[in-house]
């Protein structure tokens, strides 16, 4: 099933992003899907700015969900801020180009990124995180964190700080696919407790 390129055959809209992936600068995880009703195939053009002169990667988790016009703006995109902030390097000039030692964008294992976010490079996402609709990531995101505006700020956590403790011992998104599907009932309920037994 990981190797499909639709996890719903109906539902020719959701792709897992794995299997559609050219650019060796995207690093994705099983089971990680996009959704887009009009390009589904098309999701290397919502990671803009990445040029390989600048070196930094796109990794992407386990088990993701990302909705339609989610942007990914990466490293590429920085400018010198300087007397200038023109790239010079355009009409010739020999400059160094000092956002090449940008952090890679890093997304954790079960993150739900809602429809038209931003997220803006360097960011790191947490496991089990949700990212609103619309907003724009500007900052690190904790495990199992809600954020949501512009730019994105803290709603709340989704659990108390001993259920994430244990859910990121756990790791379930490395367990078999066969544990997954014998758990998922439980994994959906939001009872820690049934799920550690």
């Amino acid at each position: 099933m990981r190797n499909s390129l639709f996890p719903i055959d109906s539902m020719n809209r959701v792709v897992f992003l794995k299997n559609i992936i050219t650019n060796k600068q995207i690093k994705i995880g099983d089971y990680s899907y996009y959704d887009d009703p009009v390009d589904p195939l098309g999701f290397e053009k919502n990671v803009l700015y990445l040029f390989d002169f600048i070196g930094d990667n796109l990794v992407i988790g386990k088990f993701c969900q990302i909705a339609s016009s989610v942007k990914f703006i990466m490293n590429g995109a920085n400018h010198v801020i300087g007397l200038s902030t023109y790239p010079f390097n355009f009409i010739g000039a020999q400059i160094e180009h000092p956002i090449s030692n940008k952090k890679d964008t890093v997304i954790g294992n079960d993150v739900w990124i809602g429809y038209n976010a931003t997220i803006m490079p360097g960011v790191k996402i947490g496991d089990g995180a949700i990212i609103g609709t619309n907003a724009l990531v500007t900052k690190d995101v904790e495990p199992y964190t809600i954020v949501g505006g512009n730019p994105a700020q803290v709603i709340r956590k989704r659990f108390d700080d001993e259920t994430i403790s244990k859910l990121l011992d756990l790791q379930w998104w490395d367990w078999s696919v066969e544990k997954i599907r014998e758990n998922a009932n439980v994994l959906i309920s939001g009872n820690i407790s049934n799920l550690i037994e």
